[in-house]
């Protein structure tokens, strides 16, 4: 890790160094905070938990070969290489700043209320046709994750590609101080995280948070279709970059043609001409998606033929739009996440299949003193789809059922009162050949019922 020592990371974050000079003045060849991750002369953290003291584990990361720990507490053994901080979580914070400035990769932050990770996951898959090209993995992407997907940087990578998700203000501040992002994304403004941003105004102002760090010489791309971010007509004193459906964005598809759950066939007005591209994954979020990487993907000198390739070459992470066929059924894995707006795209992409449709919904978290209404306006939405069967699993989702009757729907519906009665009632409700919808918050974990229905 390029100028990252013992001695130098003291230095940083206020630490003291304690140990041999010349061992300190070695470059550390990771950071970590699992200690099952440490390699051979890298840097175990050391961080206080709810449930685990990191503490525990400093013998073992010397054993697995660490050459530095960090820890708020005083070392145990001060002859072996050892920093120690008053806040951990700071520490990580100041030295993933420096190690960002030290880095020669374009950075490439993405935020938004829905979307970021198959965003992420997508530009991913087209820049790296063209580039050696780092990106988040799962959701390290708050105010840990995010430094620890910095302090993967290494000199080969040309771009990083970088998840900000926040729940609160002030958030957004610090990850952009510590991204320093060249570009950024901003997917849309939903219903999300209102316990604390009260309604899509405070989501907006929130997110765009990011444009505090971005680059002043640096783009912002943003989702056109979205009627809070089409308000944003400057960033540093550039226009934004916008995408989407919609005919009046920069990047917009002429034609789409649904090839059902095997993708989408676009043909792309870009400012750079005509393009046509394979989507190979189902839904119009996941157009827009390809709309995003199309437009970035163009700005940093790829060809379109190196753009169609990755996104022909894309795949979802599990939870996130996965689409499964076993021997009996075919199943739309989205259960990583769920709102409002998410859960109406996954149930007008269900309602688009020929085969008998089963909606398996749960509840989403995060909604605030309106979650009830909410819920019971997915359920009157949802009314209104040509789904045949509707299984209802939470304590909110009973609102589901009751926008569902309010909204007179012919669907048949069956509620439960947890994730667990619901996966052990699906024998019973499901048929050979359907098509079926996991979709819940997280918190609900309905990823037992994927891997439950995978087995039937």
């Amino acid at each position: 890790m390029k100028n990252m020592t013992p001695i130098r990371i003291a230095q940083l974050c206020d630490g003291i160094y304690y140990g041999d000079d010349a061992l300190g003045e070695k470059e550390l060849s990771s950071i970590v905070t699992d200690n099952r991750q440490v390699i051979e002369e890298g840097m175990f953290i050391a961080i206080k938990g709810a449930k685990v003291d990191g503490n525990r584990f400093v013998p073992a990361a010397y054993e697995a070969g660490a050459l530095c720990c960090m820890s708020e507490d005083a070392p145990a053994d001060p002859a072996k290489p050892y920093i120690q901080v008053k806040d951990c979580l700071q520490a990580i914070q100041k030295i993933a700043a420096y190690y960002r400035q030290v880095n020669t990769a374009k950075v490439i932050g993405i935020t938004g209320s829905v979307g970021k990770t198959t965003t992420k996951e997508m530009l991913a898959s087209v820049l790296s046709v063209h580039y050696t090209t780092l990106k988040t993995l799962g959701n390290f992407n708050n105010e840990l994750g995010l430094p620890l997907t910095l302090f993967r940087l290494r000199p080969e990578h040309e771009i990083a590609i970088v998840e900000m998700g926040i729940s609160d203000f002030g958030e957004m501040s610090r990850l952009t101080q510590i991204a320093k992002p060249d570009l950024c994304v901003i997917t849309n403004i939903g219903q999300c995280h209102l316990e604390q941003l009260h309604d899509r105004d405070g989501v907006l102002r929130a997110k765009t948070e990011i444009f505090e760090g971005l680059n002043t010489e640096g783009t912002a791309y943003l989702n056109g279709d979205d009627d809070k971010l089409q308000t944003i007509t400057q960033v540093h004193g550039k226009p934004p970059v916008f995408f989407g459906i919609g005919e009046n964005n920069a990047v917009h598809p002429v034609k789409i043609t649904s090839r059902g759950l095997a993708g989408t066939d676009l043909v792309v007005q870009t400012p750079q001409g005509m393009l046509e591209v394979h989507v190979p994954v189902p839904g119009r979020h996941m157009v827009t998606n390809a709309l995003a990487a199309t437009a970035i993907g163009l700005d940093l000198g790829l060809t379109g033929e190196e753009i169609a390739k990755g996104i022909e070459q894309f795949r979802p992470v599990d939870g996130h739009g996965s689409v499964y066929t076993t021997d009996k059924f075919t199943i739309m894995d989205d259960c990583y996440n769920a709102n409002p707006v998410s859960m109406k795209a996954g149930l007008d992409l269900l309602a688009e299949v020929p085969e008998r449709k089963v909606a398996v919904i749960g509840d989403m978290f995060e909604l605030g003193e309106k979650e009830q209404l909410l819920h019971f306006e997915v359920g009157a939405y949802a009314a209104k789809s040509a789904i045949d069967v509707y299984v209802c699993a939470g304590t909110l989702a009973k609102q589901y059922v009751a926008g569902l009757q309010e909204g007179q729907t012919k669907a048949e519906i069956h509620a439960f009162d947890t994730m667990e009665e619901a996966a052990d009632a699906l024998a019973q409700i499901v048929r050979p050949s359907d098509a079926i919808l996991v979709k819940a918050s997280h918190g609900m974990h309905f990823e037992k019922i994927v891997a439950s229905l995978k087995e039937m």
